[in-house]
């Protein structure tokens, strides 16, 4: 099993990896399966459903649908360009993707909502077709957006299509017991054999850039939801807050008057302006979702500015163990918040910048396992309730909560020598389980929890 660093970091844009890369992705998908078709045609037409339905507009799923079949992608998006297609589009009832001269869609009637009919394959469902002159469908699609960016059409799911084709890699384990038994019989650590995996299929020059393009716009999100105030887009009405507390935190260094729990507001305001941005609709890297965002760069950043004898050198060593470990979240269970609730996000997530932070500072095979389990065990049965759909109540402080977490589990398995009593792999297990027990109404869809007991205007 092979999950690269860059399929679980995935330069995008916000406010979801699932709702608006996942279908942005799918988009463009199709309109390669058009490029390559033999038929001439008129227009295009989609339809959503399940979760991609139910709390679609609040994550821009509409938007991102659209743009995907005007010919945006999210590693390529320009919000300037997007924002001036958006409204040719709407004026003229016509997407311009490349390859073709014109293709017929009105927003209002080709996109549609189907809120009653779900698709059996998975919660983020929808259609893609195209059209001819007199309207007929004469290529039709299903797309299954299956959480962190990762889309799989309908016969991809039927058959069981692993996410990896490639040819095999030097250490190809599918649990994290697999993991430590390959580390202690290489006398490698889980960084230095996720390398050797990628480098099989990169080279080091490749890899190498790609990891520094990925810490790049991490850190710049970080930056950019420190800078900027203002309200969140979206109709709640949501004060950005890291930008106040950042500045607050900033007067108060060397005056020794802050008490040490303080960290925890660190570390919490970093994941929130990751956050913030993401809701924003700026550009985040999934990690491994959008939803998710801020907790991995939360936590390097707090061991970058605040661990003394931190190095920059250590930030692939991080990036490759927290990767390894979401691999095998992603494997044997789900980082889907339509599949298995926030648990699968925000426990996901948790549990990789437990394992990076752990490893970077020195734990062992063995103690990288336990960090990344304790943060993911303390994660279980989290519902994904956002409010009015977005991304914002309370996924937000969520993040923040979920890299303090991490960086406490990480602290806890430094202190052990790795025996502990929960495997990881029994944790992610139990993760799946839970997710499949869950109601749908705690998935993603806004129709349980905070979303409706919480007034959404």
């Amino acid at each position: 099993m092979f999950l690269s660093v860059f399929d679980m970091f995935k330069v995008g844009v916000g406010p979801s990896s699932s709702h608006t890369m996942g279908p942005m992705v799918a988009a463009a998908r199709f309109l390669d399966l058009m490029r390559a078709s033999p038929f001439e045609f008129d227009g295009v037409k989609a339809s959503l459903h399940g979760s991609l339905a139910f709390t679609g507009v609040g994550h821009a799923t509409d938007r991102a649908t659209i743009l995907g079949l005007a010919g945006f992608r999210p590693d390529t998006y320009d919000a300037a360009k997007a924002e001036a297609a958006l409204t040719l589009i709407h004026e003229a009832g016509l997407v311009q993707p490349h390859g073709f001269d014109s293709l017929r869609f009105d927003p209002k009637a080709d996109l549609i909502f189907d809120y009653d009919r779900a698709l059996p394959g998975h919660a983020n469902g929808m259609i893609l077709m195209a059209t001819d002159a007199q309207g007929d469908v004469i290529l039709q699609q299903v797309y299954y957006s299956i959480g962190g960016g990762f889309v799989l059409t309908e016969e991809e799911l039927d058959s069981g299509k692993a996410t990896d084709e490639g040819a095999p890699v030097p250490f190809p384990f599918k649990s994290a017991a697999e993991m430590l038994e390959m580390a202690k019989a290489s006398g490698k650590t889980i960084a230095e054999m996720k390398l050797d995996n990628e480098v099989s299929r990169h080279g080091h020059v490749d890899f190498r850039k790609g990891t520094a393009r990925i810490w790049e716009v991490m850190n710049d999100c970080i930056n950019n939801g420190l800078a900027v105030d203002g309200i969140l887009p979206g109709g709640l009405n949501v004060r950005r807050r890291a930008h106040r507390i950042h500045q607050a935190l900033l007067a108060e260094q060397g005056l020794n008057l802050t008490p040490p729990h303080t960290i925890n507001d660190w570390i919490s305001v970093y994941a929130m302006a990751v956050n913030e941005e993401n809701a924003a609709g700026g550009q985040v890297v999934t990690a491994p979702t959008n939803g998710a965002a801020g907790v991995l760069p939360a936590t390097l950043r707090y061991y970058l500015d605040h661990v003394p004898g931190a190095s920059t050198t250590r930030i692939e060593e991080f990036l490759l163990t927290a990767a390894a470990i979401g691999g095998l979240v992603k494997f044997n269970a789900s980082i889907s918040g339509a599949e298995a609730g926030c648990q699968a996000e925000v426990g996901s997530a948790s549990a990789m910048a437990a394992a990076g932070l752990c490893a970077v500072l020195g734990g062992t095979p063995e103690q990288v396992e336990n960090a990344a389990e304790i943060a993911l065990e303390h994660h279980l049965g989290m519902t994904c309730d956002p409010v009015k759909g977005l991304v914002q109540v309370p996924c937000i402080e969520r993040n923040g909560l979920g890299a303090i977490k991490a960086v406490s589990a990480a602290s806890l398995a430094l202190r052990g020598d790795g025996d502990h009593f929960v495997p990881l792999d029994a944790c992610i297990e139990t993760m799946r389980q839970t997710g499949v027990d869950m109601s749908e109404k705690y998935k993603e869809t806004s129709l349980g929890g905070l979303a409706v007991n919480v007034p959404n205007c």
